[in-house]
């Protein structure tokens, strides 16, 4: 079955990229259930198919057998959007990814096996599972895999436990290891926190770290479209595609182009410096940027660069405060 004729189900649709995925899903004329307890996500993300006769939403947390097991009942394929996606230790600590991304998965997989008719998992997973690659692009080959906070660990476990799960009881997985997704809607990350700081003090950028971090960024619209195809096209009973932009941007650039969208002059940057080589928190990968040749072979390209990306991003969310 294509996409549009399946009756999902997406964790975390309420949140910044599980809610474009169901604004995609819907419009394409699926039957969508929004499964969310509303931490991370919003209702005001639903917006524009609250009205469509093929969306539900689920206000239940995965932490609650019982709930993920009615979900699923009657679904075609699972997208697995859920997570705690903080990497700073000070936002999140090792008990809240465990539970939020590894204890919430086995939930999931527990309720799709007892079903037993489900067709196809899809999950959310990160770059940050290859931890500090000395290939860059980085292929999904890439080994061994040592991520360095324990958000990057507790997604890598996920991922451990879907491939044992779709082996064991017949299940189709598709895992999307991502580079970082931006867009509209999006409330953390760089770009947002640049926003946040420059709104509270508009003559001072504090960056952390040495202003170095080089990373690659996905545009929202990007990512679902890759997300969709690759769930068509793929051919393996466990397929793990990277999907990220072509390029990458630096922090600073990054900085610069939200002082440009905000109209300001005469902004002071100041690093902090940072940590362990100038990274911007302990667990911060400095460096990343994924070969997505797999996906590409596949039809998908991405259509924005990072500077593009973060152009975008940075307009959405001044104008979505205004």
């Amino acid at each position: 079955m294509t996409n549009e004729k399946m009756k999902a189900l997406v964790t975390g649709g309420a949140g910044f990229i599980g809610s474009h995925l169901v604004d995609q899903m819907t419009v394409n004329g699926g039957k969508v259930t929004v499964f969310d307890d509303m931490s991370a996500g919003s209702m005001s993300n639903l917006d524009r198919g609250n009205d469509s006769p093929n969306l539900k939403i689920i206000k239940e947390s995965l932490l609650d057998p019982v709930k993920v097991l009615e979900a699923v009942e009657g679904i075609d394929i699972v997208y697995h959007l859920a997570a705690n996606p903080e990497v700073r230790t000070s936002k999140a600590g090792p008990e809240d990814h465990y539970k939020q991304n590894v204890q919430a998965t086995y939930n999931l997989l527990e309720a799709i096996r007892k079903r037993g008719d489900i067709n196809c998992l899809a999950f959310t997973s990160t770059s940050t599972v290859y931890g500090e690659p000395d290939e860059i692009p980085t292929p999904e080959t890439y080994a061994p895999l040592k991520p360095i906070s324990h958000y990057g660990a507790s997604k890598l476990a996920a991922e451990a436990l879907m491939c044992s799960y779709a082996h064991m009881y017949g299940f189709r997985c598709v895992i999307f290891r991502m580079a970082n997704v931006v867009g509209p809607r999006s409330n953390h990350g760089v770009t947002y926190d640049f926003v946040n700081k420059l709104r509270k003090d508009p003559t001072v950028l504090e960056i952390l770290g040495d202003g170095t971090q080089t990373k690659s960024y996905l545009y929202v619209n990007d990512c679902v479209k890759g997300m969709l195809l690759g769930v068509e096209k793929s051919n393996y009973d466990v397929e793990i595609l990277n999907i990220g932009s072509e390029d990458r941007i630096n922090v600073l650039s990054i900085g610069q182009i939200v002082i440009e969208e905000m109209g300001l002059d005469d902004v002071e940057i100041r690093l902090t410096g940072g940590v362990d080589g100038g990274r911007g928190w302990k667990g911060d990968v400095k460096i990343m940027q994924l070969n997505m040749s797999r996906l590409k072979s596949l039809g998908w390209q991405p259509q924005k660069n990072s500077s593009e990306a973060i152009r975008l991003t940075a307009r959405s969310i001044i104008k979505s405060d205004n």
